[in-house]
This record gives C-alpha cells, structure tokens and sequence, in this order.
C-alpha cells in the first residue's frame, strides 16, 4: 500500500491491523517501506524474540520440534498460574 494510500484510509488500515492480525507494508517513493502492524503482534514478536535469544530457550524449543516431528510428543496437563493444574 501506497504511504498516500495508508494515509487516505488511516482509520481502515488501522482496524485492519488490530482486528484481522494483519500487516500492512507502506511503500514510499525512494525510501525504505515499513510495516504497520497491531501493538499485540508487535509484544509478541518482542517476546519470542527474547525468549529464543536466550539460548537454553532456544535449544529447548529446538528439541521439542523434533521430538513432535518423530512422534514422540506426549501430553501434558495445563498448570495454571496458580501452579494448580487446568481442568
């Protein structure tokens, strides 16, 4: 989408973002484009971006994709916050 465009229907795109979960790239004449995305998509990309920058967090998860890609996942019980297990 043009940054003209964006600008045009600003509200539009806005709720775009924020209800659909969408990403909007903005294209300007001889600049870099940027992307428009919801304040909820932008934590959580920050927060997979730590977690797996720490490398224990990392290789753990690395694992546990391989262990499901051999079928060897297993279930596990939800522990709520609390430390009481989900129903």
């Amino acid at each position: 989408m043009s940054a003209s465009e964006f600008r045009s229907n600003l509200a539009a795109a806005l709720d775009r973002v924020t209800e659909d979960l969408d990403e909007i790239v903005v294209t300007r004449p001889n600049r870099e484009p940027a992307v428009v995305i919801s304040l909820r998509e932008y934590e959580s990309l920050k927060e997979t971006a730590f977690l797996l920058g720490i490398p224990a967090n990392a290789r753990h998860l690395a694992a546990s994709i391989q262990s499901l890609r051999v079928g060897q996942a297993q279930p596990h019980e939800l522990i709520e916050d609390g430390g009481q297990e989900a129903e």
